[in-house]
């Protein structure tokens, strides 16, 4: 081995083993650096942009693609864009240099708010946060507003999201109104449910496998100044799973649910309202949760468990991104003592790292360990399973907290889209809708922290199994551990597969499963763990009917 690999594996080495070290001594201030920095970016840019702008550089990407397409058959690479692999927010690691880059960097700006539409229409790189200072200056914010700043609008309309206001509007998808594609021969086309319409359906869950996004129009809601947020603790499965079905579903439904699972019977369920205070009584409930020298939002949330029920006011900027500092509750795995009240006065003000710089400063050993002893997913399912579900997560992770929001799934009809539409027994009675739930497993699980063998392979493949049986279906920013069969059984490619034949997509782009599958093999490194796989499954089996049983 050269000096150069062996300094090489040397540092690699050190990053692997001080990894607390490189996140607080690097990943933080360079986080705080690069976020001002941008932010300067977008700001001169934003000045300098036009309509007549956007014109140019959406025909610098059709070229782009022209000059692929005119190359011969055999020379062709399956297209993707230029950005940086580490730079977005899911957990793979996509090896671009085997696929032929498209140059889109640029494409950052807010083309357009139309107040009386109710629409924003922007570029794919415009960012959560940046969107949201935008709309909040005139009275508005997106209709789903993701907790985590630094994520793309283009991603989300290409992917999926959810938030707590999804009980009523449903996920990201139902909110696009519009977007505009540079298809695999160079065709530019819009997409509505007017203008192209089976593109328009298919696009959601594609992950940039259809074409290249350029522009997106969604739906924007008018707001108040502050959420007043009301905590409700709960120490049964049985009554928060109730309660969490009666504010989601119910005619007088809050503005904004979500449910954090402390353990299988203790839980708090967050509702609240857009409200403006007014009185002294309601200012002196003021709690801007979002500062820096705050207890992280989900140890506030679960001081409640002791204090009863309440309520506070909290600026709605803060409540938007009050899991943004601790990353939800990831951040107390990366960092143990980031929660503590001088580490919060020293250097909370840098928090969060951003997720960019912790893929950044990811080696093959931590990568490796994000399969072996972490679980980071999000997984949705009908809101009538939430009892097994939960159960379920404790036999096979036993990880709390676990986060559940509830999202309205619509029936857009069969090879309507990659999402089937929902069971009977799914549905609230009288609408067009099912009512569903997020599950958000994060951390380490107990087995990993006790110095026993934990088989994540394993534990991942069952859950996506009962997910399966039930009709649910897993976000794929995350790691998948599906084969391609049961990966069409949990998405209809109905739709899909015809799409990419009539729109240029075929050989053009990477396949839904290529694009989203893990870029290292999860079975081999899931069974380098010493978990004794036949006794696994005798476990799993032993499972009592209430979890195991399917619709």
């Amino acid at each position: 081995m050269s000096l150069l690999r062996r300094l090489d594996a040397r540092f690699a080495d050190l990053m692997t083993r001080h990894r607390v070290a490189v996140i607080v001594g690097f990943c933080l201030p360079a986080s705080k650096i690069f976020g001002a920095a941008h932010r300067a970016q977008q700001w001169v840019q934003r000045r300098r942009s036009s309509p007549a702008d956007h014109e140019a550089r959406v025909s610098a990407v059709q070229e782009q693609v022209r000059r692929w397409a005119a190359q011969p058959a055999e020379e062709r690479r399956p297209m993707c864009t230029d950005r940086a692999p580490w730079v977005n927010l899911s957990t793979r690691f996509v090896n671009k240099k085997a696929l032929h880059r498209i140059r889109m960097g640029n494409l950052r700006s807010i083309l357009d708010i139309d107040v009386d539409a109710g629409t924003i229409t922007v570029e794919p790189l415009v960012t959560v946060g940046e969107a949201t200072r935008a709309l909040e200056e005139l009275g508005y914010m997106l209709a789903v507003t993701l907790e985590v700043e630094d994520a793309t609008l283009g991603g989300l309309a290409m992917a999926v999201g959810m938030t707590t206001h999804s009980h009523k509007v449903g996920l990201y998808q139902e909110t696009v109104v519009a977007y505009e594609m540079v298809l695999g021969d160079g065709r530019r086309v819009r997409a509505s449910a007017d203008e192209h319409e089976d593109l328009f359906r298919a696009l959601p869950w594609s992950h940039g496998t259809l074409g290249f996004l350029t522009a997106v129009t969604v739906q924007i809601i008018p707001i108040q100044s502050h959420v007043r947020l009301r905590y409700e603790p709960l120490f049964s499965q049985q009554e928060y799973s109730a309660r969490l079905r009666e504010l989601s579903t119910g005619e007088d439904r809050p503005d904004f649910v979500e449910l954090t699972i402390f353990s299988k019977e203790t839980a708090v369920i967050m509702s609240g309202d857009f409200a403006t205070p007014v009185t002294p009584e309601e200012r002196a409930k003021i709690n801007p949760v979002g500062r820096w020298y705050k207890p992280w939002f989900f140890k506030h949330v679960e001081s409640f468990l002791d204090k009863g029920p309440s309520d506070e006011y909290v600026p709605l900027r803060h409540y938007l991104q009050r899991h943004d500092r601790a990353i939800f509750w990831t951040l107390r795995d990366m960092i143990p003592f980031g929660n503590h009240p001088v580490f919060r006065l020293v250097a909370g003000w840098m928090c969060p790292p951003r997720i960019q710089f912790l893929k950044l400063t990811t080696t093959p050993g931590i990568r490796e360990l994000t399969f072996t002893k972490q679980v980071f997913q999000d997984i949705v399912l009908p809101l009538t399973t939430l009892e097994r579900a939960v159960a379920l997560s404790e036999h096979l992770f036993d990880i709390y907290p676990v986060l559940v929001y509830p999202c309205a799934i619509f029936d857009h009809g069969e090879g309507s889209g990659q999402l089937r539409p929902p069971r009977p027994d799914s549905r609230v009675p009288g609408t067009d809708h099912g009512m569903y739930n997020d599950v958000g497993i994060y951390g380490v699980p107990a087995a990993v922290k006790r110095g026993e063998p934990f088989n994540a392979t394993l534990a991942m493949r069952a859950m996506e199994r009962f997910t399966r049986e039930v009709g649910g279906f897993s976000f794929l920013y995350a790691d998948t551990f599906m084969t391609e069969e049961e990966f069409r059984e949990m998405f209809d490619h109905t739709l899909y597969d015809r799409v990419r034949k009539e729109y240029a997509a075929q050989g053009a782009f990477p396949t839904l499963y290529e694009k989203t599958k893990p870029e290292v093999d999860v079975i081999a490194i899931g069974n380098t763990t010493g978990v004794d796989l036949s006794l696994e499954r005798s476990r799993q089996d032993e499972l009592s009917p209430s979890i195991r049983k399917t619709h």
